[in-house]
């Protein structure tokens, strides 16, 4: 394991995430590699990206009877409360369904298998769902992330309440790799009023994008929505 204690980068982290998101999948298998090599506490934690970009007059993802990445979220909520290692699990689980395997884990049925698969009661989708408090439980974890100004996922948000979105990658780094990103990352918080560095995508990258999210393009049953960096 590496040690943390030199370098004064962050031990713990709260990881703000929708299952919905690839970048947020990928940068949560970065992230897992973090916690197991370096000892950084994660708290994994709720954004709605149907809520930050409902349209206007549209119904909010709470006023719906199920919501895709809504509804996975409160599944989570109500695990975390059983146990919140069951939430680690469930994020795993359903992200690579989705992310990776090309399933559909925002449908109810696959949601229940997955569960199953876990060796959990797959009624438990149906006890999230009927629990509105689950859905309070999302909502309010959104709210901290929309209150910081936070626009989409991953955010991390630190112990001294300064948030940084990202990193966005489609490769996370393994081992020091993964520890040496996460020095980088936190470095910023060094700097309050840096906002934002970039990496320009060429056409290479787009398509090293497309490959990466095939299995996700295929399984998803919304349109993405894309907007500019605020």
């Amino acid at each position: 394991m590496t040690s943390l204690m030199d370098t004064g980068a962050p031990a713990k982290v709260d990881f703000h995430f929708d299952i919905m998101c690839p970048w947020a999948y990928q940068a949560s298998r970065w992230m897992r590699e973090v916690r197991d090599r370096a000892g950084v506490t994660v708290h994994w934690r709720f954004f709605s990206l149907e809520e930050i970009n409902r349209a206007e007059g549209k119904k909010h993802p709470w006023e719906r009877e199920w919501s895709y990445g809504w509804s996975m979220m409160r599944i989570g909520a109500y695990l975390r409360r059983q146990d919140p290692e069951l939430l680690d699990r469930w994020y795993q689980v359903a992200g690579r369904a989705l992310h990776e395997e090309g399933r559909k884990p925002h449908r109810p049925d696959v949601a229940e298998t997955l569960l199953a698969e876990m060796g959990l009661d797959p009624g438990m989708v149906r006890a999230a769902i009927d629990d509105p408090t689950t859905g309070e439980e999302v909502h309010a974890e959104h709210e901290v992330v929309v209150a910081k100004g936070g626009f989409g996922v991953p955010t991390l948000i630190f112990e001294d309440g300064q948030a940084l979105f990202g990193p966005v990658l489609v490769d996370p780094p393994a081992g020091d790799a993964a520890v040496r990103l996460w020095e980088l990352v936190t470095g910023w918080l060094e700097f309050p009023h840096l906002y934002e560095v970039q990496r320009p995508k060429r056409a290479g990258d787009i398509d090293t994008i497309a490959n990466a999210f095939s299995a996700y393009l295929e399984a998803r049953d919304w349109f993405t929505i894309e907007h500019a960096t605020p």
